[in-house]
């Protein structure tokens, strides 16, 4: 029976699978590595943040994203956006060098089992762990409007189902959302010849600015400071102190998870979006039709006007939401056990651990526990740091005998040329 069982490998598995590595426990990692970045994500998309902010972790801090395109001879410098590709080419990278063999294998169901938890993998295999950290990203949270639900597959998409864009090539597509996802998805639509218009509830578009610079005054860096989620300190309040935020009463939490950097597009998609694509503002969905080939969209306005629009297609780039019902690969008895706070999402410890003794949440799911940052890879090095020293505890206190393990006692440490099990 493993230690730990890490489910997913995207950077928040990774990070806490280094950081279990080299803490010496008895790892196994399962998952497709950097998936949502590999498979759900078009060819042409730029993270948003900073390269600075962007790092996996790794406890000694070796497996920056910076020295990695360094050792690729590409730039990470601020204000310098990202590929998605070479993003995710970064993930492939960290976990060579700071994770052990990760199983590309899927977990289908985690139920309970003597002394722990009892994984069945897509192949039928089962692994068994003491605990379990669940990282499984966004892709089981994807949120689509109501009114579009009734809609069959061929008519409507969420942005995250889509690798590539190449089918709605000279199509009319309408995209629906006022985020980054949004319009950087409309932008690529555009620039391959599709007929691409945005459609957004709120009554403007907002635009992040400029980047202020590293290098600042004093005075500015006190009044206002660098963080990895912006400048002010409200932002280096959500990115730099997530234990903090934590202390906070629940309905304080869960208001800032809701609102806090809403919907905004980076400064440098702008140019590629206002000139090329029809942007329709105030605009709530109400109704949606298909109807020879097409779908019909009934909207009303802010001030209650009524208004309609046929398209081809519609995605809905309108985000996740991370609550226990959509945990689907919890057994019954498992998911039954998690408590939630006020927007149904998973409550968690301090150190990240869920109401079910030894099920130890990251990512998404626990941003109204930690705060905003839990949605971008910033959040990685406090979860990962804070989630390994929790399953420490929950393994070893009080056990007659046992301390904590040395580094290098339990599975491969980091570092030590792990791989990538395929199936």
């Amino acid at each position: 029976m493993y230690d730990l069982l890490v489910v997913g490998a995207g950077p928040y598995g990774l990070s806490i699978a280094a950081h279990a590595a080299a803490a010496g426990l008895n790892l196994r990692v399962v998952g497709r590595p950097m998936a949502s970045w590999r498979d759900h994500m078009p060819r042409g998309m730029f993270l948003k943040s900073e390269p600075w902010a962007s790092n996996l972790s790794d406890p000694e801090g070796k497996w920056r994203l910076d020295v990695y395109c360094e050792e690729q001879g590409m730039t990470a410098r601020h204000g310098e956006p990202i590929p998605v590709e070479a993003f995710a080419s970064y993930g492939l990278w960290f976990a060579r060098h700071a994770v052990p063999l990760v199983d590309e294998r899927m977990v289908k169901g985690l139920q309970f089992c003597p002394g722990g938890f009892e994984a069945v993998l897509d192949d039928g295999e089962t692994l068994r762990a003491r605990t379990v950290a669940l990282a499984v990203g966004v892709m089981p949270f994807i949120e689509v409007p109501s009114a579009l639900r009734s809609l069959s597959p061929s008519y409507v998409s969420h942005s995250s189902e889509h690798s590539d864009l190449d089918r709605f090539r000279d199509r009319d597509v309408t995209v629906v959302g006022g985020g980054q996802a949004a319009l950087e998805t409309a932008a690529l639509l555009a620039e391959q010849g599709t007929r691409a218009r945005v459609l957004v509830r709120a009554p403007r578009l907002y635009w992040n600015g400029l980047p202020a610079p590293l290098e600042r005054s004093p005075w500015k860096s006190v009044r206002s400071p660098q963080s990895g989620l912006g400048v002010g300190w409200r932002n280096w309040f959500y990115s730099e102190r997530p234990g903090w935020f934590h202390r906070l009463p629940e309905a304080k939490r869960t208001h800032i998870a809701a609102t806090a950097l809403g919907p905004a597009g980076a400064w440098w998609v702008r140019d590629r979006v206002e000139p090329v694509v029809e942007v329709r503002l105030g605009q709530r969905i109400t109704s949606a039709l298909e109807s020879g080939g097409r779908v019909r969209l009934e909207t009303v306005g802010r001030g209650g006007e009524a208004s309609a629009l046929e398209t081809e297609h519609v995605i809905a780039a309108t985000g996740f939401k991370a609550t226990c019902d959509r945990l689907g690969l919890l057994a019954e008895d498992v998911r039954g056990g998690l408590a939630a706070v006020a927007d149904g999402s998973p409550a968690v410890g301090r150190d990240f651990e869920s109401s079910v003794p030894g099920l130890f949440l990251a990512g998404l799911t626990t941003a109204s526990g930690f705060g905003p940052a839990m949605r971008f890879v910033q959040g990685a090095t406090f979860t990962a740091g804070t989630l390994v020293r929790g399953v420490r505890r929950r393994l070893y206190s009080g056990v007659p005998g046992r301390g904590i393990p040395r580094p290098g006692a339990g599975s491969r440490a980091a570092g030590t040329g792990s791989a990538i099990r395929s199936r």
